[in-house]
């Protein structure tokens, strides 16, 4: 299998209200991509939550901290000025999610209301204007409890599985796995964030090769607190 990671270029900076599918969908004519059957596009949550209206003023560091407050629905560690907290959608995430890396004039960016639902809208949207079918990918950057580094995750999807369930099946060896629950649409976020970068102003991916089928959320991902070890 080949799997190769397409930016999408020109997208430009994305307002509140702003017609987000119609701009992605000028994006690939711009970039001289022309999508495919099953290609994924990956799209950053920040230009997702712009044109959602999910801006706020956040001019000073009191500003930003009330947020973070606001946002969090627990805080599961505090260390000064970090917090590490649970959202609303069950995420744990540095600040509730609450970014103002790449964002003018001294406002704050949040999480969309409804991730998935986003995704789908912008699925919806885009195989009407391309005339093929897409997943779609909604992705934040996530600090790691155990490793050093940030790295992409979804945490938006429509039109492909969260979680790839090898339970079941038998290994290379023969044995049957029981623990094998792969994490493809984080496998996915990851990947086309090498596309992206975190300063080259490219916000959307396409993904292409990938043969996945079935329907999942991203909120598939977020573990039950009955399977949690560490809370």
């Amino acid at each position: 299998m080949t799997v190769e990671i397409i930016p999408i270029e020109g997208i430009p900076e994305v307002a509140p209200g702003d017609d987000l599918p119609t701009i992605i969908a000028a994006g690939f004519a711009s970039s001289g991509v022309v999508a495919r059957d099953r290609d994924i596009v990956v799209v950053t949550h920040k230009i997702v939550s712009k044109a959602e209206g999910r801006v706020e003023p956040a001019p000073s560091e009191a500003d930003y901290r009330a947020l973070v407050e606001r946002e969090a629905r627990a805080v599961v560690r505090r260390r000064g000025d970090l917090v590490i907290a649970q959202t609303d959608h069950g995420f744990i995430c540095a600040n509730a999610g609450v970014d103002r890396s790449n964002v003018p004039g001294g406002d704050a960016v949040l999480l969309p209301i409804d991730p998935d639902r986003s995704a789908h809208r912008i699925r919806v949207r885009l195989e009407r204007a391309l005339g093929v079918t897409l997943g779609v990918v909604v992705t934040d950057t996530f600090g790691r409890p155990w490793r050093r580094g940030i790295v992409d995750v979804a945490i938006g999807i429509s039109g492909l599985p969260a979680i790839l369930d090898l339970r079941g099946q038998p290994d290379a060896d023969g044995r049957i796995m029981e623990a094998a629950e792969i994490a493809v649409v984080d496998e996915i976020a990851a990947a086309a964030d090498l596309a992206m970068g975190k300063t080259n102003r490219i916000p959307v991916a396409v993904v292409r090769g990938l043969d996945l089928t079935g329907e999942g959320r991203a909120v598939d991902l977020v573990r039950p607190p009955g399977e949690d070890l560490f809370r």
